[in-house]
Order: C-alpha cells, then sequence, then structure tokens
C-alpha cells in the first residue's frame, strides 16, 4: 500500500472555533478514516505565516513538525528551507490542542511505542 499526505484547508473566511459542528465532524471524520490513518495530523485554528511562495503556483512537497516557543520561531526556521531557493514557499501554522477523548488523540495513543 501507498502512503499519502492529505493536507485541508479552509475558506479564508471560516472560522473553526467558531463553528459549533466542527469538532463532531472532523471526530467522525477520523473515525470513518481511522484505520487507514498513520498520523492523525492537527488542526490548525490561526492564520498561517506564509514565508516565500505558497498557493496554487507551488505544489505540496512534504511536510515537518517542530516544537519551537512561538510562530515567529517555526518561522524562522521555515526561512532555512531550502524550497525558498527554488521559488516554493513554506506555510507555517500553529497546531492546535486536541481534548484527550479526541480520536486523534486515540490514534496518536494507540500508535505510541510500549
Amino acid at each position: 500500500m501507498a502512503k499519502f499526505i492529505l493536507t485541508y484547508r479552509y475558506p479564508t473566511d471560516y472560522e473553526a472555533l467558531a463553528d459549533p459542528d466542527s469538532l463532531e465532524a472532523w471526530a467522525s471524520f477520523l473515525r470513518e478514516i481511522g484505520p487507514n490513518v498513520v498520523d492523525p495530523g492537527w488542526p490548525v485554528f490561526e492564520r498561517p505565516t506564509i514565508v516565500g511562495t505558497a498557493g496554487t503556483a507551488t505544489r505540496l512537497a512534504g511536510y515537518s513538525v517542530v516544537d519551537v516557543d512561538d510562530a515567529e520561531s517555526a518561522a524562522a526556521l521555515a526561512k532555512k528551507c531550502p524550497t525558498l531557493l527554488k521559488g516554493g514557499g513554506v506555510e507555517v501554522g500553529t497546531l492546535a490542542q486536541l481534548p484527550d477523548e479526541h480520536p486523534a488523540e486515540a490514534i496518536r495513543a494507540d500508535r505510541r511505542p510500549r
């Protein structure tokens, strides 16, 4: 089987935190696709920072998750990315914390080494 990354994008005017149905919709989606999930990822609720070029002129080249103090520190790391030298860019989003009972957290817990 091949592995694929799914990147999710909302319209720029949509506020997931203001939508009372958002969390349950994502929980339902993750329950449905759960057997196929390798990494459930995290939601991004805050507006991302764009370093370089991002949008329809670029394509997905991969992803990394970093642990730093703040968005500015993450953007500073993104500025070192080699995609920038080729006219690409990096979208930096703050990953949200999920409640322990969320299906994504259950998937993560099931995949931790014991």
